[in-house]
């Protein structure tokens, strides 16, 4: 009896602890999920033998080893970023040191990107009493005051409806400095001026110059046309953190001393109401630009008061504004004005050279070499750039046929290659991404990928209520002109720097294959601090990459507080939380 006691105590502890196992394997926040093999190309990588990383939190900060296979582990440690502004932060733009030592801002170089070194790896606080964004697509009319608690431009353009307050809540009507009667009359203007404009078919990526809270790129999302809305971080407060927090595509620019971060021959349409670029100041240049994005056979509207006033000031700028635009052989192809008082010229853009090489003068010249990613801190050029050398007016196909039928105008890529790619990137993410993954799809509309390639991640999401941010970076291949020939939107960027974007804006950063090569040039830390500052609390990080890399990230991401779960050995899930460190004592 009494070795039948002690078999069946024996066993009962056996079995209470392959009990507690159980339970632990299956509750575990980083528990690996196998899944089945999608293809050849996604089969399992072998398990990483390295040890889970250990983490060691003080009351203030957490401090996190960095796990490499050449080097000691390093003990990196979470402050939260210092001064009033923090909240907001943008280190390329807000550099005060190096914008005081400017020896000109008579061209907007203040507004220019001027990134600090090193890079900052601190944290930025968040608003106090920040929520959840408030769901698209009700977000397009209204969010949160708190989460972007900026009351300027609610007085200044009180007239034009810019922006409203409405107890916790701004309010967008979809007013604007032209837009007298609301934009969508202002759009249904633009239709009947030039009726050859079909949005949603010829004319699907659009570039706003001067956006304003973006409310024209979107009312447009519904003709399904993109809008790449920009403007500078000025005096007009927020304006981007208004259009973003909305579930708009916006980003920080300015038409100063540098190139666009846009591939030439990239957008359909040009728009400008009232945008305050001087468009013939230091030889034409900032036009020259406009030429250089848009498309051949493309349209630029322009909606400003020379276009209708004859004041001596607007008739100046008028007469100026037509002697360049024959100067580049752009045509009139529209001029109106409607019933509020407001007028509209629109150009176009020619799809041959033809009409450069039979100018009187010529001036401005054509280019004479165009460079691969020559628009990342290129200085703006004084000369027309050259068209592509095909038959560029079957080009674009119309929407939603371009997006799997492109022709690449830059880049050399063949059918195989392409079909290939995309629809690789249609298995991942139907079964993977979407089916397998811990991420809640509702709550995400603003997305970026952060090496886009050739944009078969967002092509392959492009039912889905979103948006995708195509980052080509420029340490890899030149493909953002295939993004854009696609009907897709996208820019250059360099990771080892900040983005251009205000915190707190995006809802999803997705990496493939790409934070494990940035490491050969600047810090993994840094750039983690990076996704932290533009990702919204609640926001995810879904990563493809090596084991190595996988568990370096998850190291860090646990430093940080954020939720991480690990599939198959290839991919990562990160969600950032409310953590922040605690601010330090004075």
């Amino acid at each position: 009896m009494a070795m039948i006691s002690v078999q069946h105590v024996v066993a009962l502890l056996l079995t209470s602890l392959l009990i507690a196992i159980t339970f632990f394997l299956f509750t575990s926040d980083n528990i690996r999920f196998p899944l089945p093999s999608l293809s050849t190309d996604y089969t399992p990588l072998p398990k990483s033998a390295a040890p889970p990383p250990n983490l060691e939190q003080t009351p203030q900060k957490l401090k996190m080893k960095k796990l490499n296979a050449s080097h000691h582990e390093e003990v990196v440690k979470w402050d939260l970023c210092k001064g009033a502004e923090s909240v907001d932060y943008i280190p390329c733009l807000d550099n005060r040191d190096a914008i005081k030592q400017l020896k000109s801002r008579r061209h907007m170089e203040h507004r220019e990107r001027h990134c600090p070194e090193p890079s900052p790896k601190c944290l930025l606080p968040l608003p106090d009493n920040y929520k959840p964004p408030v769901p698209w697509p009700k977000s397009r009319d209204m969010v949160w005051y708190n989460n972007v608690p900026h009351p300027k431009l609610v007085e200044y353009k009180k007239e034009q409806n810019w922006v409203k307050k409405d107890g916790e809540f701004l309010v967008f009507p979809g007013g604007g400095t032209q837009f007298k009667y609301g934009v969508t009359h202002y759009v249904e203007f633009i239709e009947k001026a030039l009726p050859i404009i079909k949005w949603g078919k010829n004319i699907r990526v659009v570039l706003d110059v001067g956006c304003g809270v973006a409310s024209f790129g979107g009312f447009l999302l519904d003709k399904d046309v993109i809008t790449m809305s920009f403007a500078p971080k000025d005096e007009h407060e927020a304006q981007i953190q208004f259009a973003l927090e909305r579930g708009i595509p916006a980003t920080l620019s300015v038409i100063g001393t540098q190139q666009l971060t846009f591939p030439s021959n990239a957008f359909d349409l040009i728009h400008c109401a009232r945008c305050r670029v001087h468009w013939d100041a230091d030889g034409g240049k900032p036009l020259l630009e406009l030429n250089r994005v848009l498309r051949p056979g493309g349209f630029f509207i322009w909606s400003a008061t020379p276009v209708y006033r004859d004041n001596d000031r607007d008739s100046k700028i008028w007469t100026a504004m037509v002697s360049l635009t024959k100067s580049i052989c752009w045509k009139v192809v529209a001029k109106t004005v409607d019933s509020s008082g407001i007028g509209l010229v629109i150009y176009q853009k020619p799809t041959s050279e033809s009409c450069y090489k039979k100018r009187s003068t010529q001036e401005p010249p054509l280019c004479v070499k165009e460079e691969a990613n020559a628009s990342w801190y290129a200085p703006l050029r004084q000369c027309i750039s050259k068209l592509p050398s095909r038959d560029v007016q079957k080009w674009p196909e119309l929407w939603p046929k371009r997006l799997v039928s492109v022709r690449p105008q830059s880049v050399l890529v063949d059918s195989k290659t392409f079909k290939k790619d995309t629809e690789k990137w249609s298995e991942i993410v139907s079964d993977v991404y979407l089916e397998r993954l811990a991420v809640n799809w509702s709550s995400v509309r603003n997305v970026m990928d952060m090496n886009a390639g050739f944009g078969g991640f967002a092509a392959a999401l492009i039912k889905r209520p979103l948006w995708v941010m195509n980052v080509v970076p420029v340490d890899k291949p030149n493909t953002l002109s295939v993004v854009f020939d696609r009907g897709l939107i996208g820019v250059y960027h360099d990771w080892c720097e900040s983005l251009n974007t205000y915190p707190r804006t995006y809802d999803l950063l997705h990496s493939s294959f790409y934070l494990g090569d940035i490491t050969q040039r600047c810090g993994i830390v840094q750039v983690v601090a990076e996704i932290d500052r533009v990702l919204r609390p609640g926001g995810y990080l879904v990563v493809q990459d090596t084991m190595e890399t996988i568990k370096n990230l998850e190291s860090i991401l646990g430093s940080l507080h954020w939720s991480t779960k690990i599939y198959q050995d290839r991919f990562l899930v990160g969600r950032k939380g409310f953590w922040r460190p605690l601010k330090p004592e004075l």
